[in-house]
């Protein structure tokens, strides 16, 4: 079964809780040991949900979700579900453990606002190490910022400061 094309806005339209997710496309960076390492030990898990995997950022990806930034899975995990939702970052940890029988309550508790913390600092963790051995992408080397607040100097290490109105995070009216 083939899901269809994926886009952030198929992803906003989505009500999670009238739209079942009966497989996932675990996008991974194919050229991280790291990654290769956690697909395969995904794949070796008894799984509720179907786990699929694709190499983020090769044509096989682009041709199956052509509405996601392809650029932006090499920097982050990201999960698409059967009906189009994505997942990005600890959202995308988060539903891949849900859909994992021994892990699926680790899951429940990850999704609350303290376990998404830990979520976050995991996928941190992750990104860490993998720049550490010369595997991270997007960045030339200075400073790497999301959107979400977090980023990343090589110098300093990860760091977070609470998005503003002067940083764009304010609807305007």
């Amino acid at each position: 079964m083939a899901a269809g094309p994926a886009t952030d806005r198929d992803a906003a339209d989505r009500d999670a809780r009238r739209v079942p997710v009966r497989r996932l496309t675990v996008l991974h960076d194919a050229a991280c040991p790291l990654c290769r390492y956690l697909r395969d030990w995904l794949g070796r898990q008894s799984q509720l949900v179907p786990l699929e995997f694709v190499p983020a950022g090769s044509a096989e990806a682009a041709a199956r979700f052509p509405g996601l930034d392809h650029r932006a899975t090499l920097d982050e995990i990201t999960v698409v579900g059967d009906s189009g939702q994505v997942y990005r970052g600890p959202a995308a940890w988060i539903v891949t453990l849900w859909a994992l029988r021994e892990y699926r309550p680790t899951s429940h508790r990850l999704s609350t606002p303290a376990g998404a913390k830990l979520a976050r600092g995991a996928v941190l963790a992750a990104a860490r190490w993998r720049d550490s051995h010369g595997q991270a992408v997007g960045w030339d080397g200075g400073v790497y910022r999301r959107g979400d607040g977090w980023s990343y100097d090589p110098q300093q290490g990860w760091s977070y400061r609470r998005p503003t109105c002067a940083d764009g995070a304010c609807a305007t009216g």
